[in-house]
């Protein structure tokens, strides 16, 4: 999904920013909330699923992604990141894995995992109790 499709399915509020800044912190609302209504948007169902199945702090159980930015002095700075932050969000959730392929065991492989496996046992049996 590129940034100009997820512009139109965004709603943005902006907030003041918190932390230090002086008197322009108080005056100026340079933070950005975005809210992203997944069931609303561009993406297909399958897509849809994933989004609202992958765990993060930021997906509602309602369906929609909060993200706030506010690391920028601007607004339209802020605006951008958290639409960035947005998209890889939908990147990293729509992302699908390749499933591992199973494979056997090499000879070495066994051989080594015996061979631990004895020196293992051989070392707990010197913490036994000496019989005399």
């Amino acid at each position: 999904m590129t940034l100009t499709n997820l512009e139109l399915a965004v709603e943005y509020n902006p907030i003041r920013a918190q932390g230090a800044g002086g008197q322009n912190v108080n005056k100026v609302a340079s933070a950005v909330y975005i809210k992203f209504d997944i069931n609303k948007s561009m993406l297909n169902d399958m897509e849809k699923a994933k989004l609202l199945a992958f765990s993060d702090h930021r997906i509602s159980k309602d369906g929609f992604i909060h993200i706030k930015a506010q690391t920028h002095r601007t607004q339209l700075q802020n605006k951008q990141e958290g639409l960035l932050r947005l998209q890889q969000l939908i990147i990293d959730a729509t992302k699908t894995y390749k499933t591992r392929k199973a494979t056997k065991p090499t000879k070495s492989s066994q051989t080594k995992r015996l061979d631990k496996k004895t020196k293992h046992g051989q070392t707990k049996s010197l913490r036994n109790k000496v019989s005399y």
